[in-house]
């Protein structure tokens, strides 16, 4: 176990690199946890552990639960070390270098009656997070994202989904992947829209189905309103017309839920 104590460190710019830049994510291949919650989920989820540094407020005991299951080298910080570093203000003061996994639509597992989740041109790392987190309090099958503006491994996504990132299933397409395949899965997809006639509750949710949402300033682009299988849109009685994206989709997952009895 090595002890670094200078923010000079190569390890120490590395990681503030990664946290901060998706094109060094994206060249490299890895991305940055923190928190031993969001940790021991990744481990969950299967993946794979490249490095673990944690303050010196923390013990090897600390760490056990997450060092126990894996294979790798330890580095412990100084707490002014690991302030500079951490992407959180109140993080548990654990930080690891991990893998990516790739996000193919082929790789997902759908149940009986599939409830999923599509997001097109998602660009607010926070919103993506939130929406993953509100996929996994409904058990929804799959987030799947179209064209995306951000990357999933953003920090603000593994924040704002409470690290549920990585026990659920994401996908990542364009349009056009996205549309072939719920044409040969034989799954209903309806646009959440202004221009809908009808609204979400009106709808026969019970059927395998996907609800596709746009970006809050432009909402959906003409591919989804003119393939999409339908369109819905969630009443508004006061002055404005929209809510944010991850409120929309908790609104409309959850009536699908309900009309499903919560199975």
């Amino acid at each position: 176990m090595e002890k670094i104590s200078s923010l000079q460190n190569s390890r120490i710019k590395n990681l503030k690199l990664l946290s901060e830049k998706s094109s060094e994510r994206k060249r490299l291949g890895l991305f940055v946890i923190e928190g031993l919650k969001e940790c021991m989920m990744a481990l969950e989820g299967g993946y794979e552990f490249v490095e673990i540094y944690f303050s010196e407020h923390y013990t090897l005991n600390d760490l056990y639960a997450l060092y126990s299951n894996s294979n790798m080298p330890l580095f412990e910080l100084t707490n002014a070390v690991f302030s500079k570093v951490a992407y959180r203000d109140n993080t548990s003061e654990v930080i690891a270098l991990v893998k990516m996994k790739t996000h193919h639509l082929k790789h997902l597992k759908l149940s009986e009656i599939p409830l999923l989740i599509g997001l097109e041109s998602v660009e607010k790392p926070g919103n993506l997070g939130a929406v993953i987190r509100t996929m996994d309090a409904v058990n929804a099958d799959a987030v799947i994202i179209c064209d995306p503006r951000t990357d999933i491994y953003n920090p603000n996504v593994i924040r704002n989904s409470v690290g549920t990132l990585f026990v659920r299933q994401i996908a990542v397409c364009s349009n056009e992947e996205l549309l072939s395949w719920l044409i040969e899965k034989n799954i209903k997809s309806y646009a959440a829209a202004l221009s809908a006639k009808h609204f979400y509750h009106q709808q026969n949710l019970k059927t395998s189905c996907i609800l596709i949402f746009g970006t809050e300033s432009d909402g959906l682009t003409d591919f989804w309103l003119k393939n999409a299988g339908g369109q819905i849109k969630i009443p508004m009685l006061g002055h404005n017309d929209s809510l944010n994206i991850s409120n929309s989709v908790a609104i409309m997952v959850y009536e699908v839920k309900r009309q499903r009895d919560f199975k």
